[in-house]
């Protein structure tokens, strides 16, 4: 028979206590019409303390609303009109217990919410607790229903006096649970609460930090800056004075909440030993007599066990409540107030360990036994107590055994944590690092660490959870010892992680954006620091400082070898302290280093030929924070890419070239590369690769170096005649050859000839190399072989062989003089003042761009407009106003000679007025060489500058060249 049938012929105490299971919880109508759905599910088979049953109790609530539904819709009649609305009234009491909104409009709505009132706050987003609600109905009215069958008898009298005390006892634990976790949610609503202050409050710390760099400013734009952090901070703290008292509130009602839950918990231990375990060795001790049976202890056992499991509950929050005060104290009550509900609780479960000893409490009472009786007994107890040692033996075995395979799966963890971290940070971080390197040399962009970061990040929280689970693993060990191999493989599996840990803390501290690498002193420069697990290991809650200084090579070196360097530096560098910040939005923890500049340098003695363009330095950031509120603390360093240190401007071409071959070729594992080597000698196609990035960038053009291109350079480079690619692919190039000796009959290297190119073409004939209107790279023969079939008038733009940066045209017109004409090259000076696009536009006898494109299909949209003015056009002022054209006067007589005296280019219109540029010279030199930027003689920087004006002054005219000049 169904138990709802039986239940409905309860009667008098029965019927009352089965009426109090109900209520608007569970409203008693929706048990009577769904009586045979009810009791035909399987409550029991869901395991309430197991999330993932979380699905099925969802779906049993949905197959409880559905039948409701189908349940109101099949109602006919009067009654059956209002039975229809109350039960679809509890379908969508139901649907809103789900998180679902009901079909209505929004006056029922409104109806509807403010009638479900405590349903809604138990069934929200947790069907679970409707299911521990519906089992414990059928449990309780099974209980009823078996009770009455049993008659009434003065023992079911006594039954069921005990049955309306259980249920009282498990009401208790029920409304134990709740308030406990009412206590957790507030308890994380707290910590929330004070993450969240402590972050504002390093705000206002790093706000005055601020104010303390303000004295670096000029006095107009400190002036505003301060106004605007005055306001900002006086803002800041008013929201701290007013975040600190209700932070203060929160303790104080938690630590209130948890009294009130201590007493509950009191009366609750009360009742179970000091009623129930005391009947029960009252019952223990009449049945010495004869009377009936204890009991098993079982009931007993699991209220016991629940309310261990409470007690403890509530002292791991009172000690993390504690923890919260410890780590933001704000004076006040709580301290105290967490003091004594410590102190109760701990008492309380002492309490509850001391009474619930049965067993030496039952060998103690043996002695108040008569001798027959106390034998018997104790033969018992000896029996229960051999077979309990024995079970402890075999517990203690099997306890131990989960230990070692607990820190067997930590070592396999670890192993595997390890090989993910190897390949994070010694695969794809050095690669980013490689490829910021190659940035460096006009490489395409490194790339967004924000990957990169979510994998360490995941990586720091995965290391950070396995350590704390070794941490309770040693600590349940040294709570209850048990010889063994454990705490050695425990102490084992907890340094690896420290190692692990610490590995990938002092790794992921980087540079995100480098300082520059060719670095002047006197020179503002910037430079980006970041942590990548910094938000994840909450080094934001307390930031860290970092400090940049600069050393030189042999320092780094003994820097890696661990030795002493402290305060041993090559330079002083300004602005070089900074506080990091974390931006909320990205999760990102950085130091923005954006006001630096070296103020000075201390070389060291250089060996031989080398000079201080080819000394490198690099830019050392350290800092020192703990995570895990001390338990760990960290020394962070991370170096720069090379940087070499100039202090005049005419030092730039060679640093670069220092910094090009050190990006092209030092070690590609950055982190295992010693500071700062790199090979003397390279193959001639690494160089190719190198150059030709370089070029793309520094030029900003997609059209590289071509095949042809290369053979030229290695021609010059080799001084070689072979025009086959492939008989330099094994040729080797040193640094010497690259930018320390002289090109054969040139008094420059082969980098100073390459870079003067690059220069000129980036400042003034990018769009014409881009359009492929200048060939190049070809020296003086090849451009005449080039031409030599070619129609009069075909010329080609090549660049100069003697003239750094210089470009030259070359054009075919046979007169009895010459056939190949080689104009005098052009320079950066002379593009300043017409350019090239205009100069050719003036040489009217330049008919086509070799091979055969007509000159003004390719230079007419870059010709200078020129305004019509009227012959009669008046001087202004009493001035006349110039003309500027190019013109080859020899060129000119030759030509006119040769076509009976009639000149052969057109007169242009005036170009305009070109402004004056300060230095003509692409290498632009310092006011005053002789003097660094300090006015102290630097003998070493004045060699330099002194070699290479003695280079430029020692450069022969080449005599073939053709004069131009300017008309």
């Amino acid at each position: 028979m169904a138990v709802w049938i039986q239940a409905q012929q309860l009667q008098g105490d029965a019927l009352h206590q089965m009426q109090a299971l109900y209520g608007q919880h569970f409203p008693i109508e929706v048990r009577h019409y769904l009586s045979q759905w009810i009791e035909s599910q399987a409550w029991d088979s869901i395991d309430l303390d197991n999330p993932q049953e979380n699905i099925k109790a969802t779906q049993l609530l949905e197959g409880l609303v559905q039948e409701l539904q189908k349940k109101a819709e099949h109602q006919v009649g009067e009654d059956g009109f209002l039975l229809k609305i109350k039960l679809g009234h509890y379908a969508t009491q139901l649907q809103v217990g789900e998180g679902c909104r009901p079909r209505s409009s929004s006056m029922e709505w409104n109806r509807v919410m403010s009638a479900v009132g405590f349903f809604q706050n138990t069934y929200d987003r947790c069907p679970m607790e409707l299911v521990r609600c519906i089992r414990h109905i059928l449990y309780n009215e099974q209980r009823l229903v078996r009770e009455a069958n049993n008659g009434t008898s003065p023992a079911g009298s006594l039954a069921d006096t005990m049955s309306q005390k259980h249920l009282q006892i498990n009401q208790t634990f029920e409304e134990l649970r709740l308030v406990t976790q009412d206590t957790e949610n507030e308890l994380k609503k707290l910590q929330q609460t004070q993450e969240y202050f402590i972050i504002q409050y390093q705000e206002s710390l790093r706000i005055q930090a601020q104010f303390a760099q303000l004295a670096q400013l000029n006095p107009q734009e400190r002036l505003s800056r301060e106004t605007a952090l005055q306001q900002k901070q006086v803002t800041l703290e008013a929201w701290l004075q007013r975040e600190a008292q209700t932070l203060q509130q929160y303790r104080v009602e938690l630590a209130e909440k948890h009294q009130k839950t201590l007493q509950l918990l009191r009366k609750q231990q009360t009742i179970i030993l000091d009623d129930e375990l005391i009947q029960w060795k009252r019952r223990q001790q009449l049945a010495g007599n004869g009377g009936p049976p204890e009991g098993s202890l079982d009931v007993l056992q699991s209220w016991c066990e629940k309310l261990a499991e409470i007690i403890w509950q509530n002292r791991q929050q009172i000690r993390r409540a504690e923890h919260l005060c410890q780590q933001l104290p704000i004076p006040g009550p709580v301290e105290e107030m967490l003091a004594e509900v410590n102190a109760t609780i701990t008492d309380i479960i002492s309490a509850l360990v001391t009474r619930t000893r049965l067993a030496v409490a039952q060998f103690a009472q043996l002695a108040q036994l008569n001798p027959q009786e106390r034998l018997s007994r104790e033969t018992a107890l000896q029996q229960k107590q051999v077979t309990l040692e024995a079970w402890l033996q075999r517990e203690a075995q099997t306890l131990q055994q989960y230990r070692v395979e607990l820190a067997e799966k930590h070592q396999k963890t670890l192993q595997l944590l390890r090989k993910q971290q190897t390949i994070i940070l010694d695969d794809e971080l050095i690669q980013w690092k490689r490829r910021q390197q190659l940035a460096g040399n006009g490489g395409p962009p490194e790339g967004s660490l924000d990957v990169l970061q979510s994998w360490c990040e995941k990586l720091a929280e995965i290391i950070w959870q396995n350590r704390q689970q070794i941490r309770r693993a040693e600590h349940l060990c040294q709570q209850l010892p048990i010889p063994g191999p454990v705490e050695e493989m425990l102490a084992e599996v907890n340094a690896t992680i420290t190692d692990i840990i610490s590995a990938l803390v002092t790794s992921t501290f980087i540079i995100e954006k480098q300082p520059p690498q060719v670095l002047k002193t006197q020179t503002k420069f910037a430079a980006t620091v970041r942590l990548l697990v910094g938000g994840k290991l909450n080094v934001h809650m307390n930031p860290p400082q970092v400090k940049a200084t600069i050393i030189s090579e042999q320092q780094a070196k003994s820097l890696l070898k661990n030795e002493n360097t402290r305060n041993d530096y090559s330079g002083e560098i300004l602005n070089n302290c900074c506080v990091m910040e974390y931006h909320q939005a990205t999760g990102t923890l950085s130091a923005h280093f954006r006001n630096m500049s070296l103020k000075r340098i201390k070389r060291s003695d250089r060996r031989g030929a080398e000079s201080v363009t080819e000394e490198k330095f690099t830019i050392l950031f350290e800092s020192q924070f703990s995570v895990g509120g001390n338990e760990l603390v960290f020394q962070v360093k991370t170096l720069s890419l090379p940087v070499v240190v100039i202090v005049h401007g005419s030092q730039d071409n060679n640093a670069t070239a220092t910094v090009l071959w050190d990006n092209a070729f030092a070690e590609p594992n950055i982190s295992g590369r010693v500071p700062f080597a790199v090979p003397d000698k390279v193959l001639w196609p690494q160089l190719c690769e190198a150059l030709n990035m370089k070029f793309k960038a520094e030029v900003q053009s997609n059209r590289g170096l071509t095949k042809e291109n290369l053979v030229f350079l290695a021609q010059k480079l080799f001084n070689s005649s072979s025009s086959h690619l492939e008989d330099y692919n094994g040729m080797s190039v040193s640094w010497s050859q690259f930018n320390r000796e002289n090109l054969p009959g040139r008094n420059y290297t082969f980098w100073q000839w390459f870079d003067g190119v690059m220069e000129v073409l980036k400042k003034h004939l990018k769009p014409h190399w881009n359009d492929g209107a200048i060939l190049g790279f070809v020296n003086k023969q090849q451009a005449h072989d080039l031409l030599i079939n070619k129609p009069d008038g075909t010329f080609l733009l090549r660049f100069s062989d003697s003239e750094i940066g210089g470009i030259t045209i070359a054009w075919k017109f046979d007169s009895q003089e010459r056939m190949f004409w080689n104009l005098m090259p052009f320079t950066t000076r002379d593009f300043s003042i017409r350019s090239l696009a205009d100069r050719l536009g003036d040489l009217s006898y330049l008919i086509y761009v070799f091979p055969d494109r007509p000159k003004d299909e390719v230079y007419s949209k870059y010709y200078t407009p020129v305004p019509c003015e009227p012959a009669t056009a008046k001087a202004v002022d009493g001035y006349v106003k110039p003309q500027i054209k190019q013109v080859v006067p020899e060129f000119v007589s030759a030509s006119a000679d040769s076509a009976g005296g009639s000149a052969t280019y057109m007169d242009q219109a005036p170009s305009p007025a070109v402004c004056p540029q300060a230095h003509y010279n692409i290498y632009p030199q310092n006011p005053d060489p002789v003097l660094d930027n300090d006015g102290d003689f630097d003998l070493d920087d004045t060699m330099d500058v002194a070699r290479r004006v003695e280079e430029l002054l020692g450069r022969p005219m080449d005599s073939q060249w053709i004069p131009h000049a300017q008309s």
